[in-house]
Formats: structure tokens, sequence, C-alpha cells
């Protein structure tokens, strides 16, 4: 499915969560759970600059929605996110039994401006999501949002 100015909306707000989470000293990822009558369930950014690399936004909408769901509205649910899910989240999402990803920026694009940028890789590989979790309908990348998560991402490292 094509992404939809709808889907628009909310991918912008992950970036935007992305940006606040930049502001307050940590890794630029946000992402947002959403009802399919467009209703934002949850919505976080990464807290992983006090050391636990556990807590991305997309592995806290999976914990939330495994505490507060049922699974058919954990299905019926879409994940907007700054950033592809990593292996871990993906995991999560998958085991959890959330909907349909979208997202700004793969994981591909991220890894090849991390490294033009001089950042060391990360200790797990940049995998897409569908390599985790086969089944996932998954929506993604968006240029133009991708192009201001990387603008995050240049401000993190500049």
């Amino acid at each position: 499915m094509p992404i939809t100015s709808a889907d628009r909306v909310f991918l912008a707000r992950a970036v935007e969560l992305a940006g606040n989470a930049l502001a307050v000293g940590d890794e630029p990822f946000g992402s947002v759970l959403v009802s399919p009558a467009g209703d934002v369930l949850f919505e976080d950014h990464n807290h992983v600059a006090g050391g636990d690399h556990t807590r991305h936004p997309e592995f806290a909408i999976a914990r939330w929605a495994a505490e507060h769901l049922s699974p058919d509205e954990r299905r019926a649910a879409t994940v907007y996110t700054s950033g592809e899910h990593c292996p871990m989240c993906a995991a999560a999402h998958g085991w959890v039994g959330l909907g349909r990803i979208v997202y700004a920026m793969s994981s591909a694009q991220l890894t090849e401006l991390l490294a033009s940028l001089g950042a060391e890789p990360g200790p797990v590989a940049a995998l897409p999501v569908t390599a985790i979790v086969p089944g996932a309908v998954v929506d993604g990348p968006d240029a133009e949002l991708a192009a201001r998560v990387a603008e995050l991402h240049r401000r993190r490292f500049g």
C-alpha cells in the first residue's frame, strides 16, 4: 500500500518526536502507534542516552500494545516511525502481533548515512523488517521525511 497523505501526518509526528529526542541529547528516533480510526494510542522517542540501548520507541510501543490492546486491536493498528525498525524492535513487533509499519527512512539509508558521517556501526546488523518478520506489512521510505530524518542525524554528528 502506498504512503498516503494521512500516513504522512503521523509519519511527520514520528519525525518530530525524533527531533525531540535529539533536543534532549538522545538519538533521533520517534514512533507513533495509531488505531484504524486515526487515534494516537501511544507515542515515544528514543531513551538510550542513559545507557540502556533497548529503550527504542518501537520496542516501547510493542510493550504498551501487549499490555493495553487485544490481539485484534494490535493487528489493526499502524506503527509510524522515523526509521525502519531495528531487528530487536522488529522481533518485538512480530511477537506482539502489531499491524502495518510505515517508516520515513530505511535501515539501509540510515546505515549509509551514518557511515558517511563517520559513525561507528552498531552491534546489531541493520536488516529490513521483513527479514525478521517475513509477513510484516511495511511501507517506506518517504523521500521528503527521510531527508528531514537525515538532517537530524547530521546535527547529531555535526
